[in-house]
């Protein structure tokens, strides 16, 4: 039987939520082509949480161990992956992730085929797997026909709900003989603790000119906190640029994409390079004094007037129903 090999991620031996959901959409292509799922950890040891990947739709959950892959190695991740891909895969998935837009070229690269980036939806055609995937800052879904084989896609952070099945999956550890290659990980900045990332967030509260000045987000931190450690806070481009806030809060075209649960703009006009990385959130909220900003053209609910007083009042209705 063929098999659809995804590509999942761990961080200090802990699996990151994103696997679920690479998990996930493997299974909902393995159906279609009548196909197993094969699961893929890379650690310097068995990752914490890969055990629940066979409740996600994995077949077998196999986890590759080395020395080199205790923290993420671009070379010796995608050597490692592309071996095992070419032990019968016929589609490689990967997370649009920061790690999974770096390691998911290299991967193609190595097995001689394409690459179908940030897909936010899967489904076979006759016979044939196809692609869905946001062009034009968003503006259009173009959908693409992969040919080569194996195929390589990403998907989307937070566009695949993991959904859990009854079916246990196995499980299995190897030695992998893979380098890490010339480029070597000394270090990992991690944010804040407890800080959510915004790309994987169910819930974004995000920032603009608006709110005047950097002192002020703390009215999008409180507002965070409310929905109780399911929010993360982000920022339009114009206040990064500022210094407001740090680059990896930025949503947008050349900030993260962003498809959470829900997704509130605060004081953000809706310049078409922020729409770019967040329109495809689920629910958009927007507050802002300005009736006529382009922010209110997606989204699904709009508040306009003075976000110092709409959003305290919104952070004591969240409280209250928590």
């Amino acid at each position: 039987m063929t098999t659809v090999l995804a590509v999942c991620e761990q961080r200090d031996g802990s699996l990151r939520k994103v696997s679920a959901e690479v998990v996930t959409g493997a299974r909902r292509i393995a159906d279609a082509l009548g196909a197993e799922v094969e699961a893929l950890v890379l650690g310097s040891g068995p990752a914490s949480g890969s055990d629940q990947l066979g409740g996600f739709g994995a077949d077998r959950v196999v986890t590759l161990t080395g020395d080199g892959f205790g923290k993420y190695a671009p070379e010796g991740y995608a050597k490692a992956v592309a071996d095992r891909a070419k032990a019968g895969a016929t589609v490689v998935v990967c997370a649009a992730s920061a790690q999974g837009k770096d390691l998911a070229p290299r991967i193609a690269a190595k097995l001689g085929t394409g690459l179908a980036a940030d897909v936010t939806d899967v489904m076979v055609e006759g016979g044939a797997l196809m692609a869905i995937r946001p062009v034009y800052a968003g503006k259009a879904l173009l959908k693409v026909k992969l040919t080569g084989k194996p195929a390589v896609l990403s998907l989307r952070p937070n566009v695949f709900t993991p959904v859990q099945r009854p079916k246990a999956g196995t499980a299995s550890t190897a030695a992998a003989n893979v380098p890490a290659g010339r480029v070597t990980v000394k270090e990992i900045k991690a944010a804040e603790a407890g800080a959510l990332d915004v790309a994987e967030a169910p819930i974004v509260i995000s920032g603009g000119r608006g709110l005047k000045e950097p002192a002020n987000f703390k009215i999008l931190e409180d507002l965070a906190h409310a929905f109780g450690g399911r929010a993360a806070v982000g920022a339009s481009r114009a206040v990064v640029d500022a210094g407001w806030r740090p680059h990896a809060d930025q949503v947008g075209q050349t900030g993260k994409t962003v498809s959470p649960t829900l997704y509130i703009a605060i004081g953000i006009s809706g310049a078409i390079q922020h729409l770019a990385g967040m329109r495809t959130s689920k629910v958009i909220v927007a507050i802002n004094k300005d009736k006529d900003a382009p922010i209110f053209k997606v989204a699904d609910y709009g508040v306009v007037g003075d976000l110092f007083e709409i959003v305290p009042a919104l952070t004591a209705a969240v409280k209250s129903h928590a």
